[in-house]
């Protein structure tokens, strides 16, 4: 199975023809699955979870993004207590399990700040996500080059996949001392997640207030599309399902891109249908 998305789903005017302001039912109409980032800032009440699951078809799927004490952003080294970790994957558990019970998770992405390096301590954190959120798909993306050097890299997949988490396979723009290099490897038999943020080499190292404009602002011609979608149909038969989410949406070109990537690769996703859950 190919599943294609978006990171949020309000921003996407041409998804709909030029619809400003998406709804989630809106973008749910189209496309089968959606990235969202609110939880990495703070993790979402239960309730504003089912309002999210009311308004989507019952066979929508969801990728959230871990909180950024669970992705150490702010490290227990430097002030965070490991009471205060334990209690954030708590709460996270509780938020989850409305989409975990009607099968509307498809993964929670840890995405890990760029100093988060390979390191024996960093590795045995990847152990404590899995006890901490048992049960529950995890994809790792890793934003600092240490994991993917030569010679230890395939040790580092061989230690996820023993662990069930998710490789997260990384397009955007790669330099000596920023960004990561595209390792199109899959460590879970049941789901592969390709992220595509862009190669806007310059913008990905901008500085300044605008500096999230910038980061994304990228548009895939046919040609790296064509390229992806060679990668998708070499990923398939590895995994059950490959995901592929385009983040490149500083100028709005996310959803163009996914829409022609679905039609080189001639997929549909008809069967979305209206049909909601019966949540009570």
């Amino acid at each position: 199975m190919i599943t294609l998305g978006l990171t949020t789903w309000t921003e996407h005017p041409s998804l709909l023809g030029g619809t400003d302001n998406l709804t989630l039912t809106e973008y749910s109409g189209a496309l089968p699955v959606v990235e969202v980032d609110t939880p990495f800032y703070g993790i979402p009440k239960v309730s504003t979870v089912a309002k999210w699951q009311k308004e989507v078809p019952a066979k929508f799927q969801f990728i959230l993004k871990a909180n950024q004490t669970m992705t150490l952003h702010d490290t227990y080294e430097d002030g965070l207590s490991m009471d205060a970790l334990k209690t954030a994957y708590r709460e996270y558990r509780a938020m989850l399990k409305p989409l975990i019970q009607h099968g509307q998770l498809k993964a929670v992405l840890f995405q890990f700040p760029p100093f988060f390096e390979r390191s024996t301590r960093n590795f045995h954190y990847l152990q404590r996500m899995v006890q901490w959120l048992p049960g529950v798909p995890i994809a790792v993306e890793f934003r600092n080059q240490s994991w993917y050097e030569a010679g230890v890299k395939d040790s580092v997949f061989d230690f996820l996949k023993d662990l069930g988490l998710i490789h997260v396979i990384v397009d955007e723009p790669h330099a000596m001392n920023d960004g990561v290099s595209l390792e199109p490897v899959v460590t879970s038999p049941k789901l592969a997640i390709m992220r595509l943020h862009g190669r806007n080499q310059q913008g990905w190292s901008a500085k300044g207030k605008d500096w999230r404009g910038q980061r994304t602002l990228y548009r895939y011609n046919d040609t790296e599309l064509a390229a992806f979608k060679t990668m998708v149909e070499d990923l398939k038969p590895q995994t059950d399902e490959v995901c592929v989410i385009f983040n490149n949406n500083s100028g709005g070109d996310a959803a163009d891109n996914a829409l022609a990537l679905k039609e080189q690769l001639g997929i549909s996703f008809g069967d979305l249908g209206p049909q909601q859950l019966d949540l009570f």
